[in-house]
């Protein structure tokens, strides 16, 4: 579902403020309204655009939730890959090594050989996790809503 869809305020041309009324040339003209009908009108706005700000901030969660949830996945799957590994692997090389260099020494050299994997899958997990981009395009029109409220939005 995409934002736009979602929102009764945005039509074929544009977003235009409550009460606002189109005029030659694209501006728009208000009508003679009180204090409070236009008061009514901003917070409208206002209320409506928090609203579309916070749909934003749901999806964008959602895809860096997704994209997260990826990066834990391969961090966990690598680490039961490595136990098991670990344990059905590791015992037959120690035993093969130790042949040739003894008990002792071929566990050590088994434990640095599992020490290099795990740095590498580590490192790529991590690697992963920092792609995460988190809420970029909220932060960006979260920005603007000040300016926006002055009447400076074309500023930024």
């Amino acid at each position: 579902m995409s934002l736009e869809s979602g929102t009764s305020a945005m039509s074929q041309e544009g977003y235009r403020p409550t009460g606002a009324s189109r005029v030659d040339g694209g501006r728009t003209e208000s009508d003679d309204r009180s204090v409070g009908e236009l008061f009514s009108a901003v917070s409208a706005d206002i209320s409506l655009l928090m609203r579309q700000e916070v749909e934003l901030a749901k999806a964008e969660v959602r895809q860096s939730a997704t994209q997260a949830g990826a990066g834990v996945g391969l961090l966990s799957g690598a680490g039961v890959a490595g136990h098991m590994v670990l344990l059905f692997i590791s015992i037959s090389a120690w035993w093969g090594i130790a042949q040739w260099i003894g008990q002792a020494w071929s566990g050590l050299v088994i434990a640095i050989i599992w020490a290099i994997i795990g740095a590498v899958l580590y490192s790529a997990g991590r690697k992963r996790l920092k792609q995460v981009e988190g809420l970029p395009r909220t932060t960006e029109t979260a920005k603007q809503i000040p300016d926006a409220l002055a009447g400076h939005e074309e500023t930024r």
